[in-house]
């Protein structure tokens, strides 16, 4: 991979939140290379950390309560190290964020036209006649009619599906070359999830930005993404080419997340549900396999007392030994 093809290139990331007087991982020794013309997706069930790592990339968390440490490089620079005044300059003009609620997300008490005229306004020298153009550009470019009267409105007179594009259209107002979207079609029915998902990818066809896109919708993982990332606990458990994810599964938690999936011709069976929840961020289980509770047929031993991510064919790395030996409960009997 060549070194300018590299948008980010994070490394041993943990994120811990304060507890009482510990910490708590929520990114527990998370890494990996996003590249340019790129839609890496993050899945997971809630509660996984998938979260947490977009908002610590673009340096979300209040520092008194949280401990970042491990890197996160962008164009040679560690973000890790930034201050407040330093991440501004990063926010919206390099890294875009599309959030998963745009009705907290979006300001209330201001104008849409007025929303993202700020980035505009702190990231670039546009007059005034510039910067209202740029608007109308950016709300016809993420499909909302009438965009002269949309401009003028505020968020409450909006649709879910319309403040989700106003949203993105904050995201990439400044063109930047990295947009991490979290959850972009949670709330919206499905007509209005296809179109926001059709415009992620005319958008990133055509700025060749690097897409960062948390998911726990494997239906739009497949759809959209080229590399996937499966999150359990706090740590990647499997990172594949979608291709090779979809067709070839290794872990026991993404070949029990596919199971989930409602299949075509599955009318008159019953739909597989993985045992026991994602854990507590303090009571988390540290040492040996995190997804081991969740599937108590598999013995002990078949797992790793470390466990770490193992290369298993180009490209394709999973964590623990145990995918080696998994099977799923009923597949033996064992009821």
């Amino acid at each position: 991979m060549e070194k300018e093809e590299v948008l980010l290139d994070v490394t041993h990331l943990h994120t811990g939140f304060r507890i009482k007087d510990d910490y708590f991982d929520a990114v527990d020794d998370v890494s990996f290379l996003l590249q340019n013309n790129e839609i890496l997706a993050v899945v997971g069930e809630s509660g996984c950390g998938k979260s947490t790592l977009a908002t610590t990339i673009m340096g979300l968390h209040d520092a008194d309560n949280t401990r970042i440490t491990g890197e996160i490089i962008y164009q040679d620079l560690d973000l890790t190290t930034f201050n407040e005044t330093l991440y501004n300059k990063v926010r919206g003009n390099d890294i875009g964020m599309i959030f998963q609620d745009p009705l907290s997300a979006l300001n209330p008490l201001m104008r849409i036209e007025d929303q993202i005229k700020e980035s505009l306004t702190y990231h670039t020298d546009m007059n005034k006649e510039q910067k209202q153009a740029r608007v109308i550009e950016l709300l016809t470019q993420v499909g909302i009619p009438a965009p002269e009267r949309v401009a003028k409105q505020y968020p409450h007179e909006l649709s879910g599906g319309m403040r989700q594009r106003v949203i993105i259209a904050i995201a990439i107002a400044c063109k930047p070359p990295i947009i991490i979207a979290d959850e972009p079609t949670t709330a919206l029915d499905v007509t209005i999830q296809a179109q926001i998902l059709d415009l992620l990818k005319d958008l990133q066809e055509e700025t060749n930005a690097g897409i960062i896109l948390i998911t726990h919708d494997l239906g739009v993982v497949a759809e959209m993404a080229d590399r996937v990332a499966v999150m359990y606990a706090g740590q990647f458990v499997e990172v594949a080419t979608a291709e090779e994810l979809f067709t070839n599964p290794k872990h026991p938690y993404t070949r029990s997340l596919l199971q989930s999936i409602p299949q075509e011709n599955s009318e008159n069976s019953e739909l597989h549900v993985i045992e026991g929840v994602v854990p507590s961020l303090n009571k988390m289980i540290r040492k040996g396999c995190r997804f081991a509770p969740r599937i108590p047929w598999i013995p002990q031993s078949d797992h790793e007392a470390e466990p770490e991510l193992h290369e298993v064919s180009p490209e394709h790395f999973v964590r623990c030994t145990c995918y080696q030996h998994f099977h799923f409960r009923d597949e033996q009997g064992d009821m």
